[in-house]
Formats: C-alpha cells, structure tokens, sequence
C-alpha cells in the first residue's frame, strides 16, 4: 500500500507540474499575443527626388501620434547636405487625417501608381502600413488617387514646416539677419496651404516672436505663425 500511494503521489506531483507548465506556456502564447494585438499601427512615407530640397525625406506615424522625421536637407543653401532627426507628437487631427486618408486609400494594399504615360516625374515615393500581420507597401511616382495624393501633400506640408524650423533654428544661433526672408516664406506657404503642423516648430517661433533684439517686422511674423498654430 505504501508503494501505490507513493506511485499515486509521485504520478500526481509530475500531472500537477505538467499542468503547471502547460498553463505557464499558454498564459505567455497568450500574453504575447495581446502584446502583439496591442501595438499600434504605422504609417511611413519616403521620397526620393533628386535636385529638390531636401531630395530625401522619410516619416514614420504611430495610430497614438507618436511620429520621427529624417531627411538630408541643407540648413543653408551653400552647406552642404546634413542628416536631420526629429522626434515628435502630431496633433490629434493631423493624426487621423493621415489614418482616414490611408484607409480611403485601401491601406496601400493595391498598386498606387498610374500607369499613364508622360506623367512629369515628381519624385520616387513610398507608402507603407503595418498593424499585426498586416504589412503592405506600395511604391509609385503619381497616383490618380485623391486620397493619395492628399496625404503625400499632407506629408509634404509637414516637411516643409520642419525644415523651416531647422533653418529658423540655425539663424537664429548664426545669422539673425537672415529670420525675416525665411519667416517671410514660410507665410507666403501657410497661405497657399503648403504647412502643416506648425504645432511642431512653435518653440522656436516663440523664441524669436518674445527676442526684444531682432527686427520688429519678423517678431511679428514669427507671433502671427505661432498664434496660427496654437489656433489650430
């Protein structure tokens, strides 16, 4: 009798630990695939045309507005090409508008480029979307798609804002003189709709709208596009 209990008690332990690991390996399966479900989706966008300004940019934007920026732009138009990185959160309605224009767009799951011929060429661009297994790419030049085309000027928009932040940056550390032309441009853009999220640059816009030292005329500038973007 001594023997069979402990056979019993023996076999039972090794059932209990089996058990236990069973449980262990699902409830991680498990785990695992929440995180998974869990992470947010990503839209990027790059575009490579050579002999503009910059000729390379690239964005990556989470569904929670978390976003990064990188481009080869100059900071001067004599310097020479130099790599530039931006962290940063969008607006919420910039956000959306990026992911309602993507799902308009079928979430580049089919081709986006035309196949219309002497099309003048505008630039090498490409769309990506990821959310779990979903990965879909598309690359094209021109799309006939509204919804495309929309978000690749929406893109552009914000490129331009945050290159003229960059610019605004560094003449305001080298070259103050230089503020008013390229404040002057950036409204000339924000009234063609050619910005987007000044939101992003408003530090360096305050900076230079409260600096008693510069020109009064591009403190008002600076005050005019940052009242802009707080209205927004």
């Amino acid at each position: 009798m001594d023997d069979a209990a402990t056979i019993f008690r023996l076999g039972h332990l090794s059932f209990m630990r089996g058990s236990a690991r069973l449980w262990f390996a699902i409830s991680a399966l498990l785990l695992s695939s929440f995180a998974f479900a869990q992470q947010p989706a990503v839209i990027t966008y790059s575009l490579d045309f050579p002999g503009s300004e910059p000729d390379h940019y690239f964005f990556s934007v989470s569904s929670d507005g978390k976003a990064s920026y990188e481009s080869t732009g100059k900071v001067t138009q004599d310097s020479p090409a130099d790599p530039y990185h931006e962290e940063f959160v969008l607006s919420a309605a910039t956000r959306n508008r990026i992911f309602d224009l993507a799902k308009d767009a079928g979430y580049f799951a089919k081709p986006l480029d035309s196949s219309k011929k002497g099309i003048a060429f505008t630039g090498r661009k490409t769309l990506t979307y990821q959310e779990g297994s979903q990965n879909n790419r598309a690359d094209f030049d021109y799309s006939p798609s509204q919804s495309v085309r929309d978000l690749v000027h929406l893109f552009a928009g914000i490129s331009a804002t945050l290159e003229f932040g960059r610019r605004l940056d560094f003449d305001y550390r080298y070259q103050k003189l230089a503020l008013d032309a390229e404040l002057k441009s950036m409204e000339s853009l924000q009234r063609e709709g050619d910005l987007a999220e000044l939101g992003v640059i408003r530090p360096i816009l305050q900076k230079i709208a409260a600096d008693s030292s510069l020109v009064n005329v591009a403190r008002a500038r600076a005050e005019r596009l940052r009242s802009s973007a707080e209205a927004k």
